[in-house]
């Protein structure tokens, strides 16, 4: 309490010498940390300069650095010590009597910076990572245009991510799917991050979720590893992502929020006042989808709400010890009744849909510096998803052109199907990391969790499927739709297993050019009763110091999804998939700000999870796959008022589901990607941005339409039999995004008003194409443009 009283008569006294001052003071001050990358440990004597002010200091013997008097505003900082990379912070924000604490990771030089100093960023320039590594700061994520705020939305552009449309945030990596990534929340391994997923058939949306669960600028950063990840990483084949949640100002608050089209955001960012030596970050965020809704005329699309909740805290419990604590709660509802369906002109969603779930995230993370270059970090955690959801479907009867005889009476039932579906992880992870003075560099640990999962699924009546392929079930050849039974469907699953792994990986330095980077994996998954063992070898070469050459092959298993094993009846256990990877990449600096990568890549699937016979949960480990293809990047960082990225991605995905179809086109398999974006400062108010993204058509399956085929012609319905597998295509997906920020003067109140608008050229993008029974056409899932505008604040 003592804390607390101090904290907040702090607070006043500060607000009232603001009012009272007006306008007087006008400067801010800059404090913060350097600190090594690998080994945790303080960087004494760096130099930290404000490229704007040509002002700067140097740290003191604990890494330590203050600047003060710094006229507000928004600024660059280039920190640099010798036997490190130079590295750039942008965006940093000055506002006005207060202190922005930076805590600021350099990396070690392994070779010697004989043409330019190239500049670092978060992850980029590491030699122990692939060239298909990209790091995102805070701004950057919040600023990306059309990603209103969102970490996945941001990625989306990366060479080799597929486009999966404006509704959708979900990413899916070369040749994979948008279940094969791996994400991690302050090293807590996460299998839900998404809201308003698709799951009206209960199973899995193949496009994956609309938004992530976390908030714009709740992220600090993120790093994305787009393959060849080291042994560190497991159960996950395709991509690593890895989101480090904001760490509260030690010194001063902060609260900072965004009011937009869809809700609100806050943000309180600075010191508990309960706890000594202790820093908060707390956000809160509701989002409700009906202005949004009304704004762009889809009332059929039902009423989307949801909220996250985030809670972080940091402690600095003595000189070695470091203790971190995490919470999320993200509770989502989605409902859907007959008076949506009324508005749907096209019939195209007859679903009527109540659905409730909420995704949960606990943990304790404790940093210990074990010596001058090592520290071991001990995670503990907990997450939790509770998905509820009642399906019911209406029968509007329509005339011989499909259109709806009565308006005002369209039957319905609302109990057809019901899921209650839960997943929870306790795990515990411990990871000890190593640096050593000729560049060597160990890092080992061990995983374990415990896993529980139930699964309620009931088909209160028999479900009439009017799309079918050969395999589906028809007992009869001459009846054109197929009919899933409650038997197919129904499961009532409730079991726990253990999950364990052990990893190890060593980096060394050759010849003063070539880092080796060689590890293993072992995992154990406690449904399958599986043992399965990964090797690792990746590394680069330097030529000098600004072409590298990188390199990455390994074996990668993947997990089940745990929502797919408790589909299985009980006799089936489905098995790890498993993967190969081939990477060989090519790294060019022009100047420290502009960098080209080149990459190549090839991946060789096998015993991939397939569902045999349509709308029912049984499934079996018969896939096969390979894929390949390889990604262009150029890339501008913030330098002169502008930034920008240029990519291209050329690749190529098959599977065989040796289901008689034969080889076809994965869904993700879009041969040709483009993006560009651009971003300029012309001054300090003014931030103006754009994105380009082009991509290859999804595939799509050919087929046939039979008419009437219930023989009723008061109840007419037609069906849709496929006669090929992913063997068209969709049309080409072109979406051009557009942001504006306008920032305010500071003062002791920044306010900045935002417009951010997604597929600003109104194309209508094909995500998937879905027989209309009632019409006997196929209709696009797609949306055109998504806009939303606000206003951001930092006080």
């Amino acid at each position: 309490m003592k804390y607390l009283k101090t904290g907040l008569v702090a607070l006043l006294l500060q607000f009232a010498i603001r009012q009272v001052c007006g306008q007087a003071i006008q400067t801010g001050d800059i404090t913060g940390q350097i600190i090594d990358r690998t080994t945790k440990q303080a960087v004494p004597a760096a130099t930290i300069l404000i490229t704007e002010l040509k002002k700067g200091v140097v740290t003191d013997s604990a890494g330590k650095f203050s600047i003060s008097q710094i006229p507000v505003g928004v600024y660059t900082l280039m920190v640099s010590s010798s036997g490190y990379q130079e590295k750039q912070i942008t965006d940093v924000n000055v506002i006005r009597s207060k202190s922005n604490y930076l805590e600021i990771e350099i990396d070690e030089s392994v070779h010697t910076l004989e043409e330019v100093a190239v500049r670092t960023y978060k992850y980029e320039n590491n030699p122990r990572t692939p060239v298909s590594v990209y790091g995102f700061s805070r701004e950057e994520i919040s600023r990306n245009p059309g990603a209103q705020g969102d970490i996945f939305r941001a990625i989306g552009m990366l060479p080799g991510v597929a486009a999966n449309g404006a509704e959708y945030s979900a990413i899916a990596v070369r040749g994979q799917g948008t279940r094969d990534n791996l994400y991690l929340v302050d090293d807590i391994p996460v299998s839900q991050v998404s809201h308003l997923e698709e799951n009206g058939s209960g199973f899995n949306d193949p496009n994956g979720g609309r938004f992530s669960i976390f908030a714009p600028r709740v992220i600090d950063n993120a790093q994305f590893i787009g393959g060849g990840f080291g042994a560190e990483y497991g159960r996950k084949s395709s991509s690593v992502l890895n989101l480090g949640i904001k760490t509260g100002n030690p010194t001063d608050p902060f609260i900072d929020g965004q009011l937009d089209l869809l809700g609100f955001t806050v943000n309180y960012d600075g010191p508990s006042y309960v706890l000594k030596n202790t820093s908060l970050f707390v956000s809160a965020r509701y989002q409700n989808f009906d202005p949004l809704v009304n704004l762009i005329n889809r009332k059929d699309g039902g009423h989307p709400s949801y909220g996250d909740y985030i809670f972080k805290s940091v402690t600095e419990l003595n000189k070695k010890n470091r203790l971190s604590a995490v919470a999320i709660f993200s509770p989502e509802i989605y409902t859907r009744d007959i008076e949506n369906v009324k508005a749907d002109t096209g019939l195209n969603y007859t679903l009527i849909l109540d659905a409730k779930n909420t995704k949960d995230i606990l943990g304790l993370s404790l940093r210990t510096l074990t010596g001058s270059r090592s520290y071991w970090k001990n995670i503990l955690y907990f997450t939790r998803t509770k998905l509820n959801y009642s399906y019911g479907d209406s029968y509007p009867v329509v005339d011989k052109d499909g259109n709806l005889i009565n308006k005002e009476n369209v039957p319905y039932r609302e109990d057809l199907q019901r899921i209650i579906y839960s997943e929870a992880e306790l795990g515990y992870r411990s990871v000890f990391s190593a640096s050593f003075k000729n560049n060597a560099k160990l890092t080992a640990g061990i995983d374990v969790a415990r896993v529980a999962l139930k699964n309620y699924r009931r088909l209160n009546a028999p479900d009439t499927l009017y799309s079918f392929g050969k395999n589906d079930l028809r007992p009869d050849p001459t009846q054109y739709y197929s009919v899933v039974e409650p038997q197919y469907y129904n499961a009532d699953f409730d079991d726990a297993n253990f999950n364990a792994s052990a990893y190890i990986d060593y980096s060394t330095v050759l010849f003063k050019k070539l880092t080796v980077n060689a590890g293993g994996r072992y995992d154990y998954f406690g449904f399958s009763d599986e043992h399965t063992f990964s090797p690792r070898l990746s590394g680069s070469f330097l030529f000098n110091a600004t072409n590298t050459i990188n390199f990455a092959t390994g074996i990668y298993y993947q997990d089940p999804i745990y929502s797919e094993i408790a589909d299985q009846p009980a006799t089936k256990k489905l098995k790890e998939q498993r993967t190969m990877q081939f990477i060989v990449g090519y790294r060019r600096y022009f100047s420290p700000n502009l960098k080209l990568t080149i990459e190549g890549w090839y991946k060789d699937l096998d015993k991939l999870i397939v569902r045999p016979v349509s709308g029912i949960s049984e499934q079996i480990n018969d896939g096969t796959g390979r894929a390949g293809g390889f990604d262009i990047s150029v890339t501008r960082r913030l330098a002169k008022n502008f930034h920008g990225q240029l990519g291209y991605s050329l690749m190529k995905s098959k599977r065989n589901d040796h289901d008689g179809w034969g080889e076809y086109d994965f869904d993700f398999s879009q041969t040709h990607q483009a993006n560009f974006l651009l971003a300029y400062n012309p001054n300090e108010h003014w931030i103006l941005s754009t994105k380009f993204r082009y991509a290859t058509g999804k595939p799509t399956s050919s087929y046939i339409i039979h008419y009437n085929v219930l023989n009723n012609p008061d109840y007419i319905r037609h069906s849709q039999e496929l006669i090929g597998k992913n063997d068209l295509r969709m049309a080409d997906f072109i979406v051009v995004d557009v942001r504006v920020d306008y920032r305010f003067k500071p003062r002791g109140f920044v306010p900045i008003l935002f417009a951010d608008i997604a597929n600003i050229n109104n194309r209508l993008n094909e995500n998937r194409r879905i027989w209309n029974a009632i019409h006997g056409r196929t209709f696009v899932d797609g949306l055109a443009i998504f806009p939303t505008f606000g206003l951001k604040f930092e006080y």
